[in-house]
């Protein structure tokens, strides 16, 4: 059940990242094109990052290895650091962002400030995502 759950994990890292970028090219579009604010785009990448999140949190927690490598010693190990602490943080930050942008916009009711607060939520959400993806294991890269 584990390794269908890193695949499923895996796959929709993929999904997620596309979406945050179609989700932030046509925001731009709009924002530099006057046009209003297209709130289905951009919850698009809050859906998918929310169910990454929720898969993510489930291997989290099922992994024989889970919280109980919060050690010293295993701190020390830059491997096991990013897996256990680096990487979920980062993507948790990333998602509150994305979330806290998506929020904002939605209350606003000038197309261009929500455009605005769109891309500036999920342009550094996308960041924070993309700084702590463990990309050596990436099977598309290698």
């Amino acid at each position: 059940m584990l390794t269908g759950m890193k695949h499923l994990h895996s796959t929709l890292a993929i999904v997620l990242l596309l979406a945050l970028v179609v989700a932030i090219v046509i925001t731009l579009v709009n924002y530099a094109g006057n046009k209003p604010y297209n709130r289905k785009i951009a919850l698009l990448g809050l859906i998918s990052a929310h169910l990454q999140l929720v898969v993510g949190l489930l291997i989290y927690f099922i992994s024989p290895l889970g919280i109980q490598s919060f050690s010293g010693a295993n701190m020390k190990i830059s491997l096991s650091r990013l897996y256990f602490l680096e990487h979920p943080l980062m993507m948790l930050l990333g998602i509150i962002l994305i979330t806290v942008g998506y929020s904002k916009a939605k209350r606003l009711a000038d197309g261009k400030k929500a455009n605005k607060t769109v891309l500036l939520f999920y342009i550094i959400g996308l960041i924070f995502i993309l700084s702590r993806i463990p990309w050596s294991t990436w099977s598309l890269l290698n």
